[in-house]
This record gives structure tokens, C-alpha cells and sequence, in this order.
């Protein structure tokens, strides 16, 4: 699996995480990773020199001899790089995308026929290796390249291949969701000031439950409202405080939060399709 070469088209933030996620887990070797951007070339020199990888301009990378193409760039320089990459690449080569709002549909319009092209979507967790990221393989993608994306994918977190049409819904659940969490904190933290606890003793005792909840909810079979039922006494201190998050809306609040970054995502994918040239 070290032989396996990667080509990052755009070198930032999350480019960075899988870099050093391949690297970390054997998963590639350095001399195997190429990275490049469309024009800020100090960035991607610093990345190169902090990973001990390949840094050049995008018509210098050695197109015949790497496996993976994943695009990391800016949506909105996708079309421009996509046209070169259909100058030099075979359909056989796989192209993973982990651009936002933008489908395998589009991308497929700018490359071959038959391109294997899978669509990821992981969250800012990728940065410290717990991401949660979706897969979506794209028609023509063989099974043995959605097993290479997984294995690409798990070095910066957890994997869940589902359709592409429930791409929008899981950007409102996980791509959206460290915000959501993040949210809460900022309540706790904000609540325990106002009534004089230490906010970082706060941020980190909300932080600890976060974290603890989350792993008994992957540790075991038992469902979220299994494991809420498990700790609420009646006529308790955990009754009243859900009471209250139902009063005020909770649990409404968190579904349009998920429905409407999903619609936003929606929303920004059709003004690609929108641009996505004619066969």
C-alpha cells in the first residue's frame, strides 16, 4: 500500500490533515506524495518541507506514474484544474474529490468517460485524525477504488460510504457538525461565567461530557435515546434540564440547523450543475 502515489491538487488546510494523516499511517510513502497549488507557491513549499514530500507546479507532476488524483482546491478553481488534468490522465486513474458542493456528475463532465471519480466529504476533526467522512462513488468507480478511498479516507478519521444523493444531508450532520458542537460549548462556557464558575473549568468539564457521551454512544448498540433514558431519573436534576431543552426548542432547533446547512449544500451543488458543461 506505500507504493500507492498521491497527487494533492490545492494544498491547504485539509490537504495538510490527509498529507499528514498517509503519512502516519504507512498508509503512503513521503517520496510518493505530490502536492500543488494553483499560484501560492510558499504555501505549498512549506508543506513540502514540513512533511519531507513532492512540491511542484501542476504541469511538472509525473501524470503516468500516480494512482490518486485528489482534489483539495478552492471550488471555484475546480473547472481549471479539472481541464488539466483531462490533458494528461487516463480514465483508469482515480480522482477523489473532497470538494464542497461540487458532484461527480460535474466533475465527470470535465474528464473522460468511464473516470473513476469518488466524491468525499470530511469535517475539520480530519486535523486531529477524527474526521467523520462520507463517500459517494461515482458510476464508473470500481469497487476495488471505493476500498483505496476508504483506506485514503481512515487515515484522517471514520469512513461511511453512502449515495450521493444523501451527500447534502450528511454536509448538515457531519460536515456542518463540529459547529453545532463547538455552539454548545460556547452555551456552557457563556452560562457558567454568568453565574460564576471558571469558563475553562467549564469549557473543559463540557468538553470531557461531550467526549464521554460520544463514546458510550460508539462503544455499544444501545441508541442515543436508549442511553438519554439510562440517566434520566424521574422527577431529577437530567428531567428537568431536558424539560427545559424541550420548552425552548432543542431538539427542533438542532433538525432545521442539519436541514439547512443540507440545503445549503444543495443549493451551492446545483450552481455548479448549473455551469457544468454540455457532452
Amino acid at each position: 500500500m506505500n507504493r500507492l502515489k498521491v497527487a494533492f491538487i490545492g494544498a491547504g488546510s485539509m490537504a495538510e490533515a490527509m498529507i499528514s494523516g498517509l503519512i502516519a499511517s504507512g498508509i503512503a510513502d513521503r517520496k510518493n506524495i505530490f502536492v500543488t497549488n494553483r499560484s501560492n507557491v510558499k504555501r505549498r513549499t512549506e508543506i513540502a518541507n514540513k512533511y519531507g514530500i513532492l512540491s511542484m507546479k501542476i504541469n511538472e507532476l509525473p501524470f503516468d506514474e500516480i494512482d490518486t488524483f485528489i482534489l483539495a482546491m478552492k471550488p471555484k478553481d475546480a473547472e481549471k484544474a479539472l481541464q488539466i488534468l483531462k490533458e494528461n490522465i487516463q480514465a483508469n486513474q482515480v480522482i477523489i474529490s473532497v470538494l464542497a458542493g461540487i458532484s461527480n456528475q460535474y466533475i465527470e463532465s470535465f474528464l473522460h468517460n468511464g473516470q473513476q471519480i469518488i466524491r468525499a466529504m470530511p469535517n475539520t476533526s480530519s486535523m486531529i485524525g477524527e474526521s467523520a467522512t462520507a463517500l459517494a462513488p461515482g458510476p464508473a468507480a470500481s469497487m476495488e477504488n471505493v476500498w483505496l478511498a476508504e483506506e485514503i479516507m481512515s487515515s484522517i478519521g471514520k469512513v461511511f460510504v453512502l449515495r450521493e444523493n444523501q451527500m447534502d444531508l450528511f454536509t448538515g450532520i457531519a460536515g456542518s457538525g463540529p459547529a453545532y458542537f463547538y455552539y454548545l460549548m460556547e452555551s456552557i462556557e457563556k452560562t457558567a461565567a454568568e453565574n460564576g464558575m471558571d469558563p475553562d473549568l467549564a469549557r473543559r468539564a463540557g468538553a470531557q461530557t461531550i467526549l464521554g457521551a460520544a463514546k458510550m454512544i460508539m462503544s455499544q448498540e444501545q441508541t442515543p435515546a436508549q442511553l438519554r433514558k439510562n440517566v434520566t431519573s424521574p422527577n431529577g436534576t437530567t428531567a428537568a434540564g431536558l424539560e427545559a431543552l424541550k420548552c425552548n426548542g432543542g431538539g427542533h432547533a438542532i433538525a432545521q440547523a442539519i436541514l439547512s446547512a443540507a440545503e445549503r449544500s444543495k443549493e451551492m451543488s446545483e450552481q455548479f450543475q448549473e455551469a457544468m458543461p454540455v457532452r
